[in-house]
């Protein structure tokens, strides 16, 4: 068997050639999904040197898919939504009409079919999770009310798109059979025998799926096994997509979305989704790549002004409908310049859609490449628009409480800062508390944020590995730094960082391994502690020989 076969070749080169672009792009501070889909270019039949399989790279990327809608199902929360329900939901749908609309406008000068119009303009309607979600975060308003209207705007746009890519292929159909003549009879009935197998298989899901599923993770929980829960949360993922294609014939899409937002209920769900966090990124990655092999870079120089009206559309069109929609239910500015920047790109919909349309014939390939490049360009451009509209403008009241909340919770000299709020955190804070010790918290979990809130304890949401975080805890005149984070890699780093603020700071930090120990020596750590090793010293002292 040879070493180099076209399923290695594709696999590797796509995630050697993405890490680097990805690499390149967050250097550069964009989306990494700008280098991923770069990086699809360069291994793509249009561009020299190395090209990847690409009937490959689709299957490949048929994965991605399917657990990319099991994320999004996962981070589905009908509670997030509904308490913003009355200007995401409105807002959200008219803005998909309002872009939708423009997209047909160009498709029509293009000459596009109409079915290829809709599909084209439903593609930039539709922003990315996954650029929207950095790009809040990046700013600290995911827990604002500007935050989580974007966010719910957001989620109706998801379940639009989840209802298009079910009734596309029916939809398609239906185009077909009216050009071969087929009658009202051949119009109708691939739709209506959709919409009742999309009924079947949501109803079985809601009736069978809510039980089967939690008891069944449930069950693997008291296993024990880690490697088994990880495993039965891929297989439902995995298994019920494909079972709701073979079954039901309705998308892998569909199925996977479904799967995760029944799991997404379940107090499992945050473990499911940490434990499925790697492989998701993998193969989200290898999709972007196999998106990126089907662009031809020769539509920029030949096509420059139907690419230019596509990112207008993206960049333009889209959030001034936003932007004059939020203000028509009587926000504040500052909350429809929000919604309407972080609107102003389109991603990993866009992308199964394109591929979709174009699968099924309705959707040209002069489409698809306007579409990509359209979503490299706004995704290129979304940061610095951000930047430039949303992080310059003051903060809401709500913002402005919790900067006054965390001032007056400000620790006195000589503090502690504890960075991590999970397991060994807690304790700690426990301990500090009934000590009566000054201490404050950096965690950069909602959850876990939220908890710390709850107890009265002081926190500052944000990464440690920032500067900002840990000069807002205090950090020039603190005394100790307490690092519980799991991670001893990232705790070596988030000491470089504190150091660097306050070079007489003690540091205590956590470590999992041998390796980490060496790693926190060779940075100059004075005191690691190593769980296993403290288990043991503990033991030995108990039975007198320690």
């Amino acid at each position: 068997m040879p070493h180099h076969t076209p399923l290695i070749g594709t696999i590797v080169a796509g995630l050697v050639v993405a890490f680097i672009m990805g690499a390149i792009a967050h250097r550069l501070k964009l989306s990494p999904l700008v280098g991923y889909l770069v990086a699809g270019i360069m291994v793509g039949p249009f561009t020299p040197g190395f090209v990847a399989d690409a009937g490959l790279a689709n299957e490949l990327a048929e994965i991605g898919v399917i657990l990319l809608m099991f994320g999004v199902g996962l981070h589905f929360s009908l509670k997030d939504l509904l308490s913003v329900k009355y200007i995401a939901v409105p807002g959200a749908l008219v803005q998909i009409a309002v872009a939708t609309l423009l997209g047909m406008g160009l498709s029509h000068l293009m000459g596009w079919p109409l079915m290829g119009g809709i599909v084209f303009g439903l593609a930039l309607s539709v922003a990315s999770t996954v650029v929207l979600l950095r790009a809040l975060q990046g700013a600290d308003l995911v827990e604002t009310r500007r935050g989580r209207v974007a966010v719910g705007w957001l989620i109706v746009e998801d379940l639009v798109m989840v209802l298009a890519l079910v009734l596309l292929p029916a939809l398609a159909n239906v185009i077909n059979s009216a050009d071969a003549g087929g009658g009202a009879g051949a119009l109708i009935a691939p739709l209506v025998g959709t919409l009742l197998k999309v009924a079947g298989f949501v109803a079985l899901m809601l009736v069978v799926g809510r039980r089967v599923i939690p008891w069944a993770l449930h069950w693997v929980v008291h296993t024990g096994s880690r490697e088994l829960f990880r495993l039965a949360v891929l297989a439902i993922a995995l298994g019920v997509a494909f079972g709701a294609a073979y079954a039901f014939d309705v998308s892998f899409a569909l199925g996977a979305f479904f799967a995760g937002m029944i799991l997404g209920e379940t107090p499992l769900s945050r473990r499911a989704t940490e434990e499925t966090l790697p492989l998701r990124d993998a193969f989200a990655v290898l999709f972007f790549v196999s998106v990126g092999m089907l662009f031809n870079p020769a539509v920029l120089w030949e096509q420059p002004l139907p690419l230019l009206a596509t990112v207008a559309i993206i960049v333009v069109g889209k959030s001034i409908a936003a932007y004059a929609i939020v203000r028509l239910f009587r926000y504040p500015n500052d909350t429809a310049l929000t919604i309407a920047v972080s609107l102003a790109q389109i991603g990993e919909f866009s992308f199964i859609l394109a591929s979709l349309g174009t699968g099924l014939g309705v959707l040209p390939a002069d489409a698809r490449d306007l579409i990509l490049a359209g979503a490299i360009v706004s995704i290129f451009l979304n940061p610095i628009l951000f930047s430039l509209v949303v992080r310059a403008r003051k903060q809401e009241e709500q913002d402005e409480e919790d900067a006054r909340a965390a001032a007056a919770a400000a620790p006195r000299m000589g503090h502690v800062i504890l960075v991590g709020y999970g397991r060994v955190g807690k304790l700690i804070a426990e301990r500090l508390t009934q000590r009566r010790i000054d201490f404050t918290i950096i965690e950069d979990d909602a959850e876990k944020v939220a908890e710390a809130k709850e107890a009265g304890l002081p926190v500052v949401r944000g990464n440690a590995l920032e500067d900002k975080y840990l000069i807002a805890a205090g950090i020039g005149e603190a005394r100790h730094l307490l690092i519980a984070v799991p991670e001893g890699f990232e705790g070596g780093a988030i000491h470089e960082h504190a150091r660097h603020l306050n070079d007489r700071l003690q540091v205590i930090a956590r470590a999992h391994s041998d390796a980490e120990v060496e790693y926190l020596e060779s940075l100059g750590v004075p005191h690691i502690v190593m769980g296993e090793r403290e288990l043991a010293g503990r033991m030995l002292t108990l039975c007198g020989a320690g």
